[in-house]
């Protein structure tokens, strides 16, 4: 059946897709012939994600990668699976449970709760797979993972031991002493009350105001402050204060306030350090501090120092000794009632009027009463109107509060060493140029993103792992009240309780004197250390039998229970001691950090784990270089021992053809699933890779797309064109380099060489640019134009032998290209690869070629490669001269060698066809009225005098060459301003450069068309 006249990619692309999967392609260890293994780690989307163009971008690139090697015979995996992604599927379950009318989470419980989760998970948390199928990728599916497999209540189908590896991960961390629980400054989301790492904080400007609140100083204290200057800004008069003048925009955190800062060298206030002023509305008295932090030339040089609720505060409070009291609470509400920090060191009475105006008021309306208040009582100095970024919760929306709080945090001091150690040791190895990828340490590409990795991490924060969430992994921790044997009192001696002991010891302080807390697996293990604490216990308490309650509340009522019983029975049998888990779940960066060995079945020694890990290349974005790849390093080497990948590729950002970061507010995302079905996968993930310059980003235009799309069409008409010239009839592939001897054949298999080099070159060096354009030149420009031109003549005029010396040359070739590109386009090249002819296998498990330079046959490539420089300069010519297209129009040569006279005797026709040159005569001189051309080897001249009106066409180029380099003077204009380039836009700057470039080439070619024009007369 002959083919089809267009490549219809929606119908095709679901239909290979299916073929693909149905053979296993794409199992690990598909098409292996070679021992060596490779393996990436799909950076995992979350669960309640869609393909979005970074998606597209990043997993083009592993396909590519995990294709070329499958190819090549590698043992190959590329391994799926997505996060479980706490904050954001909580969110979008929580969403659906309302519209459809549900009771919340609260109400439903915990259990419940989890439960509707996992039917959600199992309904729509596939979403992204089936994109990412459209897309092309060929990961093992079969082997998709899930940061949440195997967790308690998971259902059917969900099974795995992820869960089981974060949880002994997490006991073995806290065993070791490398995790903790403590009481620090975390990014706090008020809507969905948890902590949140920064990545899921957003910066939005907003307008807003400045308030400068007077604060009166202590013990009769004054200063002389500046209020008139001179020109040169030096004070000339001065005005004696009683108060410091603070500048904030969140009046509401004042409250929380324990020191005000200057700086140590202003001289406005260096003799007031070490005095105190007395807080408005609290009488809080608290001290004058110097820290380098405040800014003499910012504000008043004053600052308020809230340590609780700002992170710039808490470091002057850590570095000045300052308490932090934390005034609001987990809604971001005045938490001030029962509040005994708020209340320590202030006036009983103002607390009280604190209480009765400010408890339990948005931070939001309390800011509007405490300004109101200080503006009544003559504490306000002034309003001043200011824009300023606020942190927000990207998924809630909600300005985020800096909030003091207890968290369970990893030392990171003491696992970041092996971290930086082993990319230093990389990035040295890759700078000598002796990488070497089995050494076991890590490099980054392209080198500059290695400085923010490094950045992050020698300036690394305890990481605060612990998420005030439900769905999630939830912490391995167990708590018990303290009934610590140091609070009995043996009255007796008898190391036994009675009724006067055992309330002595339960009594006064009891529920003050806090819990005590054990970390295991599970419950059982768990119980046991429990148990061996109670062990030491006097009798009868030493017998309790340890069980599980939902939380302190419920452990007291049963423990009160449980002893009532006893006092009235006095059997120690039914004893409880009531314990409880921690309700917070773990960040999921702790979870995916593991994802290197957890989804290769770590803890167990699986076959996988022995032959995949480490893995080869990382590909991600720069993003998540501190959020994910720091943390995987980090958590290997804590865990195993050993570098989770030896590279890491990060990818830039794509952008819109303008260079404008995509975003839903300024309309211009670029939906790849829509571009897909407008364009098909193939013209897609072409584009991408074309402009996958390293550490450049993409700005991509749906023009681009396009022009990708012509590409395969391009590819699919010459196929077309060999198959109705019977290049395919009858043909069986052997896999047998040609070895052809016309020279127009022999030449198209030394090109194919070269091409097939650079390809493997430039991916063996993440170039993935450099393989997409090296295949486009060679496929587009070598084969589809000029050797099917090229094979014309000998297909329809040659003798048998030459024809099927031709076919069989041109089904190779044909099928060298389709190879080549079937790891950037995957669905054309496999459509072809069958429609052609009947083959063993299918093009994804097709064997990658080795061939190289020694099939180029040096008379031949230099022979052709003069006939096609010589038809391209004939062409610009004419092209610069507006000659007609249709005019053929005779050329002179003043001299050609002997190599010119041989190629020119042997490809006249198709020179003469091409070039569309009437004939060829030698001339001693040349006329008046001549544009020259040279080659290698001669020297060529078109004699246009009455074929194009010279004046009219130098008017026409001195026209356009004057307006052209008008406009390049105002871009260059604007690009030697410092000005326009330090204050514009980035894109803007970069689009301006890219413009002069590119108006420069062009006045160039004009001038040189004047030049030729010149030569006329």
């Amino acid at each position: 059946m002959p083919m089809e006249k267009t490549f219809d990619a929606a119908a095709a692309e679901q239909r290979l897709y299916e073929a693909w999967e149905k053979a296993g392609c794409f199992t690990a260890g598909a098409n292996a012939s070679r021992p060596e293994t490779f393996c990436i780690m799909i950076p995992p989307p979350n669960v309640t994600g869609s393909l979005h163009m970074g998606h597209a971008f990043n997993n083009t690139l592993q396909d590519i990668l995990v294709r070329w090697h499958r190819m090549r015979g590698f043992d190959t995996l590329w391994q799926p699976g997505q996060d479980h992604a706490g904050i954001a599927t909580q969110m979008v379950v929580e969403r659906e449970l309302a519209k459809e009318g549900n009771p919340g989470r609260r109400e439903m419980g915990r259990e419940k709760f989890l439960e509707k989760v996992w039917d959600w998970k199992g309904q729509s948390g596939g979403t992204i797979i089936t994109q990412l199928k459209r897309l092309g990728a060929s990961c093992d599916w079969s082997r998709n993972a899930f940061t949440m497999s195997g967790a308690p209540g998971a259902p059917a189908g969900e099974d795995g031991n992820f869960h089981d590896a974060v949880i002994k991960v997490f006991v073995e961390m806290y065993n070791k002493g490398l995790i903790y629980r403590g009481k620090r400054l975390v990014n706090w989301d008020p809507h969905f009350e948890t902590a949140i790492s920064d990545l899921e904080v957003e910066q939005v400007e907003l307008d807003g105001n400045m308030w400068r609140l007077r604060y009166p100083l202590e013990d009769g204290a004054t200063y002389e402050h500046p209020v008139e200057f001179d020109e040169e800004g030096t004070p000339t008069a001065f005005e004696t204060r009683d108060y410091l003048v603070v500048a904030t925009t969140r009046p509401e955190t004042m409250l929380g306030d324990t020191g005000v800062a200057v700086h140590p060298e202003d001289d406005r206030y260096r003799h007031l350090i070490g005095k105190t002023v007395r807080l408005p509305l609290c009488g809080r008295s608290i001290p004058i501090v110097a820290d380098d932090y405040a800014d003499p030339t910012k504000g008043t040089g004053a600052v308020k120092i809230t340590p609780a609720h700002d992170f710039n505060d808490w470091g002057v409070g850590q570095r000045t000794g300052l308490r932090a009291i934390n005034i609001m609470s987990t809604r971001a509400a005045m938490f001030l009632k029962d509040n005994a920090d708020f209340a320590e060191g202030c006036d009983d009475a103002l607390v009280a009027d604190c209480i009765a105006q400010f408890d339990g008021l948005d931070r939001y309306e309390a800011r509007k009463a405490i300004v109101a208040d200080a503006e009544a009582r003559g504490w306000l100095d002034g309003i001043d109107s200011d824009r300023h970024m606020v942190p927000h919760g990207d998924r809630s929306k909600t300005a985020i509060e800096p909030y003091l709080t207890d968290q369970w945090f990893v030392d990171t001091q003491k696992i970041v060493g092996p971290a930086l150690d082993t990319v230093r040791k990389g990035m040295a190895a890759q700078e000598a140029g002796q990488f070497d990828e089995t050494a076991g340490y890590t490099r980054i590409l392209p080198e500059r993103d290695a400085k923010t990795y490094f950045h992050w991490l020698e300036n690394i924060e305890p990481w605060c792992i612990s998420r005030q969430l439900w769905w999630g992994h939830q912490i391995p921790v167990w708590y018990g009240l303290d009934l610590d044997a140091s609070h009995f009192t043996d009255d007796e001696g008898d190391n036994a309780l009675d009724d006067v002991e055992l309330y002595r010891l339960l009594g006064e302080g009891f529920v003050q004197r806090g819990a005590r807390h054990h970390c295991a697996a599970d419950f059982e293990a768990v119980k046991a250390q429990f148990q061996d604490v109670l062990a030491g216990l006097p009798a009868p308490l030493h017998a309790m039998r340890v069980v599980e309650v939902s939380g302190r509340a419920a452990a007291e009522e049963a423990l009160a229970e449980s002893l009532a019983e006893y006092n009235l029975s006095q059997d120690p049998t039914g004893l409880i001691y009531p314990i409880w888990r921690d309700p917070d779940v773990l960040d999921t960066w702790f979870s995916s950090g593991l994802w290197p060995i957890g989804t290769l079945g770590w803890p167990e020694e699986t076959p996988e784990l022995a032959k995949y890990f480490p893995t080869d290349v990382l590909i991600t974005g720069f993003d998540i270089i501190f959020f994910w790849v720091a943390r995987m390093m980090m958590m290997q080497l804590a865990v195993v021992d050993q570098v989770p990948f030896h590279t890491v590729y990060v990818h830039a950002l794509v952008r819109d053809e303008k260079g404008k970061k995509m975003s839903k507010s300024l309309g211009n995302v670029l939906d790849p699933l829509e571009l897909i079905d407008e364009y098909g996968a193939d013209a897609v993930r072409f584009t991408l890779t074309a402009m996958a310059a390293m550490g450049r980003d993409l700005k991509l235009s749906t023009s681009r797309i396009a022009g990708y799309r012509n590409f395969g069409t391009k590819l699919w008409n010459a196929t077309r064109f060999a198959e109705m010239n019977g290049v395919f009839e009858g043909y069986t592939p052997t896999g047998e380099i040609p070895a052809p001897t016309e020279t127009v054949n022999t030449w198209i298999v030394g090109e194919t060489a070269r091409v097939r080099e650079a390809v493997d070159e430039a991916l063996s060096h993440y170039r993935f640019n450099d393989a997409a354009n090296a295949l486009y030149a060679f496929v587009w420009g070598k084969v589809c134009d000029w050797y099917v031109e090229f094979s014309k003549p000998l297909l329809m005029d040659g003798t048998e032998a030459q024809k099927a010396e031709t076919r069989a040359t041109m089904a190779w070739v044909i099928d060298q290209c389709l190879i080549l590109l079937h790891p950037i386009m995957p669905y054309i090249t496999e459509e072809l690869w069958g429609t052609t002819a009947e083959r063993a296998k299918m093009l994804v498990h097709a064997d990658w070629p080795a061939y190289g330079a020694d099939l180029i046959d040096l008379q031949a490539d230099r022979e052709m490669n003069w006939v096609i420089a010589l038809i391209e300069e004939i062409r610009s010519a004419r092209a610069q001269m507006n000659v007609p297209a249709g005019a053929k129009i005779p050329m002179l040569h003043t001299e050609l060698d002997a190599a010119g006279q041989d190629a020119w005797a042997r490809n006249e026709a198709l020179i003469r066809r091409m070039a569309r040159i009437d004939s060829l005569s030698a001339a001693e001189t040349l006329p008046k009225g001549c544009v020259t051309i040279a080659v290698e080897g001669g020297s060529f001249a078109l004699p246009l005098a009455g074929i194009i009106d010279v004046a009219a066409e130098r008017a026409r180029l001195e026209k356009t060459l004057s307006k052209l380099e008008k406009d390049l003077k105002g871009l260059e204009g604007r690009l030697k301003n410092p000005k326009f380039v330090e204050s514009a836009p980035e894109d803007v700057v970069e689009e301006t450069r890219e413009l002069v470039e590119a108006k420069t080439g062009e006045a160039a070619k004009l001038r040189g068309a004047l030049e030729r024009l010149a030569e006329l007369g």
